[in-house]
């Protein structure tokens, strides 16, 4: 018998510099119907709920006593039943339906970095992904093109960069 929670700690992963989406993606691939995840995150993972939400899933979200934070995804009827909380949403980005603004300014490295790749995960077809950092993102290009999207970074007059992400 599965047990009914699966735990994955992706804290240090995120410490190290490596994205775990996949790591992520594969654990929520492997639950069964009456299994919950719960996801230990270094941030609370809007980008993330997003993704499962449109797969069904809700969400509890909790900072935990270290400043970490415990999120646990569950489906079924309590998912159905679930309303999406407003504040998670993204709002659009100026110049259109669609696009996603996705603000990573103040964050330390590498959660700009997977933030702005979580969001790609769960953009709409057609869309484009606006991403605010304080550095110039080098480290996204090579993830873009592995993901078949390219960006375009304007350096800001406060010294912080938008990038405009588009699918290739």
């Amino acid at each position: 018998m599965n047990e009914p929670v699966v735990t994955l700690d992706v804290r240090e992963d995120l410490r190290q510099g490596r994205e775990p989406f996949s790591r992520i993606m594969s654990a929520v691939g492997a639950l069964g119907n009456d299994q919950t995840l719960r996801l230990l995150a270094p941030f609370e993972p809007a980008p993330l709920v997003r993704v499962l939400a449109a797969r069904g899933f809700s969400h509890q979200a909790r900072p935990t006593d270290s400043g970490d934070w415990e999120v646990v995804f569950f489906r079924g009827a309590a998912a159905a039943e679930a309303k999406p909380d407003a504040a998670e949403a993204s709002p659009p980005a100026p110049g259109g339906l669609g696009n996603v603004e996705v603000d990573a300014r103040g964050l330390e490295p590498p959660q700009p970095l997977v933030r702005i790749l979580e969001a790609l995960a769960a953009l709409p077809a057609g869309a484009t992904l606006r991403a605010r950092t304080d550095r110039r993102p080098m480290h996204l290009y090579a993830q873009l093109q592995t993901r078949g999207f390219r960006g375009e970074s304007t350096e800001q007059n406060d010294g912080s960069f938008v990038t405009q992400i588009r699918r290739t």
